[in-house]
């Protein structure tokens, strides 16, 4: 399908899912040479990022953890600024290898309170790892470690991105027409 309707707006393909596989095998690839005997603890921050997650998880060769956060700052097709902590963290992080797994990262209001709340626990490090990233929205001091593709500013849905919590299990991506 080129195009779709999801609700009252209507979307056409962006990146198709062959496009996407290969691009996160390229991020598990580098992940997999820079934290080999490392036993990194994958973050991955739900509901958006659990497609990126799981295919992720398929490629990584290295020992590793997985666990589950969830946080949330839009309200159909824009961000509201406000970061809403839903689910914590339940891990002890103290002094270990945190990788956070996100769907996609514009303005990085999720990522600043995501990284102002692990430092609390005092991890060795932290690294972002996101399926998108929209250079020209983000406007944080953050670096974005394991990209594995940057977009424009563009509202996208599909690949577990949402408008209004459907079109998550879309295989592709789509941006809205």
């Amino acid at each position: 399908m080129d195009n779709i309707k999801v609700k009252d707006k209507e979307f056409s393909i962006f990146i198709k899912s062959n496009e996407i596989l290969i691009r996160v095998e390229q991020v598990a690839q580098r992940i997999n040479i820079d934290y080999k005997d490392k036993n990194p603890l994958f973050l991955v921050v739900l509901n958006g990022a659990f497609m990126f997650a799981s295919d992720l998880f398929k490629k990584l060769t290295i020992d590793c953890e997985i666990s589950f956060v969830k946080l949330s700052s839009y309200s159909g097709t824009a961000t509201t600024e406000i970061v809403k902590h839903l689910i914590g963290i339940n891990e002890d992080l103290k002094g270990r290898n945190i990788i956070v797994v996100e769907d996609i990262v514009d303005t990085g209001i999720t990522i600043e309170h995501m990284m102002e709340e692990l430092k609390k626990y005092e991890p060795a490090d932290v690294k972002i790892a996101t399926l998108l990233l929209k250079p020209e929205k983000y406007d944080k001091g953050y670096a974005i470690d394991y990209v594995a593709i940057e977009i424009p500013n563009d509202f996208i849905i599909g690949y577990g991105l949402d408008y209004d919590g459907f079109a998550r299990n879309l295989p592709d991506i789509y941006k809205i027409v």
